[in-house]
């Protein structure tokens, strides 16, 4: 019996499939967005696992291919020589040549680093001749003695075939502070996403179900308050910031300064969205509760706020991302210290004043998403439903 429900359901999506091509064209246009959105991610992920010389080279969707790279090596130490047919010779294989690559071209000079086919023989200075092989053999002559404490110089251009390492996500996790700016990066987002959440919560109850004398007015305000930049604001939040701690005589900038400071951000958008979903909440509940005495700080935790988990895990999600990816905030509101830097602060300073140690940045990335993406995904589920509820109203 179950089996032929099962059936006809089956056979009754089909033919409603059948009868309706513009679902086709929604379901491949559903795919073709996400393909579109997952290929900059999956394109970061190779990234991070390739050689730092070959994501200089080549793009990620080359990372499966060798790449041409051009390489200065060097070639034995002059104490290396020997005297052979009245001519001065070093010999051996190139220094740093990896022997799964294969040289294409060579040169002696800077000026002229891919000027000799290998295998051929280049004319160098003093009568000398300098012959390189495809598997980093060289052979190099002078009529007088080759002189100094390191080896010549040899530019050449090899094939490197794909090389994927673990290096990047070394040098960022072993990186000195790194474990501290984790936690820091904890310490604000948590209290900034959790205390947005209580205000809110409050403010969206009372603006739905209380009669409130000019509710409309604050509700056109707090409308007004999500166009406002947030850059706007820092300025003077931080000058009356400074302000109340020299009056106090306490320093401003403070873990409690910037849990605040998100807040206040925070907090249009939060309102905006709980009150949306509990003002659609069923009005008959809240009667009934009212009639049975409760009072409407009862009302609010013993009925609100259950109904209303997936508007508070929408929102939740949408903080917790932005507080942890944030840096300038945390910049302006905390400080720059070594005990005080967030995790994204620590990773730019990583980078160097000249951005030197680009190539981590792809590792850098997944490291800092690491914590975002388990929130994401264990409250995902809510997120469309919380959404959806309170853009209907």
């Amino acid at each position: 019996m179950a089996n032929n429900k099962f059936s006809s359901g089956l056979m009754l999506s089909l033919r409603q499939l059948r009868r309706s091509p513009l679902m086709i064209v929604v379901h491949l246009s559903v795919l073709f967005l996400v393909i579109l959105w997952t290929f900059p991610t999956a394109g970061l992920l190779i990234s991070s696992f390739r050689d730092k010389d070959q994501l200089a080279v080549s793009g990620w969707w080359q990372s499966l291919s060798s790449s041409e790279q051009n390489i200065i090596g060097r070639t034995s130490a002059p104490d290396q020589q020997v005297l052979l047919d009245g001519k001065y010779v070093l010999s051996g294989t190139i220094e740093g040549f990896a022997l799964q690559d294969t040289i294409l071209r060579f040169g002696w000079t800077s000026k002229q680093p891919e000027a000799y086919q290998v295998n051929t023989i280049a004319s160098m200075k003093n009568a000398g001749t300098l012959t390189v092989s495809s598997d980093g053999q060289y052979t190099m002559t002078s009529l007088v003695p080759f002189t100094g404490s390191r080896g010549k110089r040899v530019f050449y251009t090899q094939l490197t075939s794909p090389k994927f390492t673990l290096d990047n996500y070394v040098e960022v996790l072993n990186s000195e502070g790194i474990g501290q700016s984790f936690i820091n990066s904890l310490t604000v987002t948590i209290p900034a996403t959790i205390i947005p959440i209580l205000i809110a919560a409050f403010a969206a109850y009372a603006l739905s179900w209380m009669r409130l004398p000019g509710r409309g007015l604050l509700i056109a305000l707090v409308v007004g308050l999500l166009v406002v930049p947030l850059q706007m604001s820092l300025i003077p939040l931080l000058q009356l910031y400074n302000t109340i701690g020299s009056y106090f005589g306490v320093s401003a900038k403070t873990y409690f300064g910037i849990w605040l400071a998100h807040t206040g951000f925070g907090l249009p958008l939060a309102i905006y969205l709980l009150r949306n979903y509990i003002a659609g909440l069923p009005k008959e509940i809240i009667e009934s509760a009212r009639v049975d005495g409760a009072n409407d700080f009862e009302i609010f935790v013993k009925i609100i706020l259950p109904l209303s988990f997936p508007a508070l895990a929408s929102f939740a999600i949408f903080q917790f991302l932005w507080v942890w990816n944030d840096l300038l905030v945390a910049t302006v509101f905390l400080g720059n210290g070594e005990h005080e830097l967030v995790l994204t602060g620590r990773l730019r300073e990583l980078l160097g004043s000249r951005g030197g140690n680009w190539e981590i940045l792809t590792a850098s990335a997944f490291v800092s998403i690491a914590v975002p993406l388990t929130v994401f995904f264990t409250l995902q589920r809510y997120l469309v439903r919380g959404l959806l509820s309170g853009s209907v109203k």
